[in-house]
């Protein structure tokens, strides 16, 4: 049984993170790198290889991410949700456990904007009474 190329998409503070789930080896490409190389830190590596260990199956697919925006956790956070997802449409029962780590769901928090008359978000100059 040939598998098509399973495509998913995933998104994390100002990353976007496409990725392409094809049968193979576990070789993982990231923007044309392997992950090794491309995020060099060993808590992000194992951030984008969670889902697959999470389900046993670290060895069966070959994965071609396309990932843009932001920094590299929150870049290494987006490509973990869409593996999740990638993983999610090849086999339904996938589902519960990475569901119950949360590899599914969006976390929509991100930075404040800057408001005018303040140096950041919400900080304020100091206050002087005299």
């Amino acid at each position: 049984m040939e598998m098509e190329m399973i495509n998913a998409l995933g998104r994390r503070k100002a990353s976007i993170s496409r990725v392409y789930l094809t049968q193979g080896a576990g070789e993982i490409k990231i923007n044309g790198k392997p992950y090794k190389e491309y995020f060099t830190q060993a808590h992000i590596q194992n951030a984008v290889v969670a889902p697959l260990k999470e389900v046993e199956v670290e060895t069966l697919y070959d994965i071609k991410v396309n990932v843009r925006g932001g920094g590299f956790k929150g870049q290494a956070e987006a490509t973990r949700m869409a593996i999740s997802r990638a993983l999610v449409k090849i086999n339904e029962e996938f589902r519960s456990p990475l569901k119950a780590k949360k590899y599914l769901t969006r976390d929509a928090r991100s930075v404040e904007r800057k408001k005018y008359g303040k140096p950041k978000a919400r900080k304020s100059f100091q206050f002087s009474k005299r």
